[in-house]
């Protein structure tokens, strides 16, 4: 799950990128509006799971980055963080396009809770686990099961498997795969992404990742359980 932070104070957005790192997210930092808006509306936008956005910013207000953001038709779940707490505030922001709104100070766990609910709305998730098969994973308590049985994942191990379990059915390419684990300033291994599926199929078996020749990996959608048959 990789976010943005959209803060320009410095002590806020370090507290926010190690402690959200640490509850298991990848996190990008910004500093001021205009960068944000300028990523926000580009085609690499994509890579973002959700955003956290403050509205006092620097160059470009968090408003006017919101509504450039929805103008270029970026649909990704906006979470504002911000000192405002006015209900004009609040209103004008999520009649804006914002999907949540949180008032300074914050708990982080509150911050890190209220961003998996966002992600699992935008993906059409109602259930907060991740279930395939004897596969259990758990993004808030970062703990995975099989046949019941935990399963010790390091942090890129884990977030490559919940990007493709999250996206069952459908091809993710090796890029994707490394924006889901790897933040803006974090050096990539040219073969890191093999190496970390090859650990996931040791540890969940062979037959759970397929690799689709020339285009990324995919784990089979679960077929859905057969109707009832009406009664006579």
């Amino acid at each position: 799950m990789r976010i943005l932070i959209v803060e320009d104070d410095s002590l806020l957005g370090d507290g926010l990128q190690v402690g959200l790192g640490q509850a298991g997210f990848t996190v990008d930092w910004l500093r001021d509006g205009q960068e944000a808006a300028t990523v926000l509306a580009s085609p690499e936008a994509h890579c973002f799971a959700a955003v956290v956005l403050d509205l006092n910013l620097p160059q470009l207000s968090g408003q006017d980055v919101l509504a450039r953001c929805r103008a270029a038709g970026n649909p990704v779940p906006v979470l504002v963080l911000t000192a405002r707490d006015g209900v004009p505030d609040k209103l004008s922001a999520l009649d804006g396009g914002a999907d949540d709104y949180l008032v300074k100070p914050f708990d982080l766990d509150e911050v890190a809770a209220r961003l998996r609910a966002l992600i699992r709305r935008s993906a059409g998730r109602a259930a907060p686990l991740l279930v395939h098969g004897a596969i259990r994973l758990d993004p808030a308590a970062r703990r995975v099961e099989l046949a019941g049985q935990p399963v010790e994942l390091s942090p890129r191990e884990f977030a490559l498997l919940e990007a493709l379990l999250a996206a069952a059915g459908r091809v993710l390419t090796r890029h994707q795969l490394e924006e889901a684990a790897y933040g803006w300033n974090e050096t990539v291994d040219s073969n890191a992404v093999e190496v970390h599926i090859h650990h996931l199929r040791r540890k969940f078996g062979s037959d759970l990742i397929r690799t689709v020749r020339g285009v990324g990996y995919t784990v089979a959608r679960e077929a859905s359980a057969a109707p009832a048959a009406p009664e006579s």
